[in-house]
């Protein structure tokens, strides 16, 4: 079934879901607001360059809220671990590998229905399914022409980022960090699978236009079935560009700036190189942790890399909403 069946369906059944608007000037939190629809709560640095049974906490790429309220949160340097959502504190670190027991470049997570995890790795690029023990569950099938060159046109360390469930669990939604090669450099593609029989098959794929010299690091679904997209770019001696938009499937993913985050007010944050804004890191995880009456509370976090100059960051956004 085409996607924008699918979310004409979710969208029928969701009366009472939370719709994303540009919200009036007003609507905003006054002393954190990052733009009218967008506020800054707070901002976390507690798991900045720390370990977890000798595993660094760091390297952080994805989040994910499990079916029981718990917090995952994915390294790059194949680690899932499970947070307290309240306080952050790691519970549990997991290792993932791929079938031949080799670290992933991990990137991309999903908690399914049923706690297991969807993981993507930019290596190939690939999704599979991880049980809660990180034992290989099952492999997605993943279209030629987006593997990593020379088997396809992905670039390398450009492929499979973001990946989000829309509403309902029937279909999934990975998004290329970059352009293919021969493609226009402003033009992404996200790729889907429709779920079968609890099997994911492929299907349609769509075209999302970024800014710029940007990529997406990431992509979440909202109650209503449009995407909240993240896009990022890194100029040595300015620092990071982290925009987050707003984007219909449904309208050829027509997009709406949501915020620059360069424009939040920084809460005392600080910056260990050159940033625009001191908040500002190499943002790349987002997740949607609640929401209210009148907006999703949303999650952030940046991959550190390991690097000194670097934080690991958790950032609470409230987006504005209407019923």
């Amino acid at each position: 079934m085409p996607l924008r069946t699918h979310l004409a369906l979710f969208t029928a059944g969701l009366a009472a879901a939370t719709c994303l608007t540009a919200a009036g000037p007003a609507q905003a939190h006054t002393s954190h607001a990052c733009s009218p629809s967008v506020s800054l709560d707070r901002f976390s640095d507690a798991l900045d360059k720390t370990t977890y049974e000798d595993t660094f906490v760091g390297n952080l790429s994805a989040l994910a809220v499990g079916r029981d309220g718990s917090l995952a949160a994915l390294s790059d340097r194949s680690s899932l671990f499970r947070l307290d959502a309240r306080t952050l504190k790691p519970r549990s670190v997991v290792p993932l590998a791929d079938e031949t027991g080799a670290a992933l470049d991990s990137e991309g997570l999903v908690a399914d229905g049923d706690g297991t995890y969807l993981v993507t790795s930019e290596t190939e690029p690939s999704v599979r399914r991880y049980s809660r023990t990180g034992k290989i569950l099952d492999r997605l099938p993943v279209p030629d022409d987006l593997r990593v060159s020379p088997a396809g046109r992905g670039q390398p360390n450009g492929t499979f980022e973001g990946l989000t469930l829309l509403p309902g669990g029937r279909t999934l939604v990975a998004s290329m960090e970059y352009a293919l090669a021969g493609d226009p450099a402003d033009t992404v593609r996200f790729q889907t699978w429709n779920r079968h029989g609890g099997r994911f098959r492929l299907a349609d794929r769509y075209t999302y236009r970024t800014d710029p010299g940007l990529g997406v690091p990431e992509i979440r679904a909202t109650p209503d079935g449009r995407l909240l997209v993240l896009e990022r770019g890194f100029t040595a001696g300015v620092g990071n560009t982290v925009r987050l938009y707003l984007a219909d499937p449904r309208r050829g993913m027509k997009k709406t700036l949501l915020t620059d985050l360069a424009t939040c007010p920084p809460l005392g944050a600080t910056a260990k190189q050159p940033q625009p804004n001191p908040l500002l890191d190499n943002i790349e995880g987002m997740t949607i942790t609640g929401r209210t009456r009148n907006a999703l509370e949303i999650l952030l976090v940046s991959d550190d890399n390991q690097n000194p100059a670097q934080t690991t960051r958790f950032y609470y956004l409230r987006v504005r909403a209407t019923p």
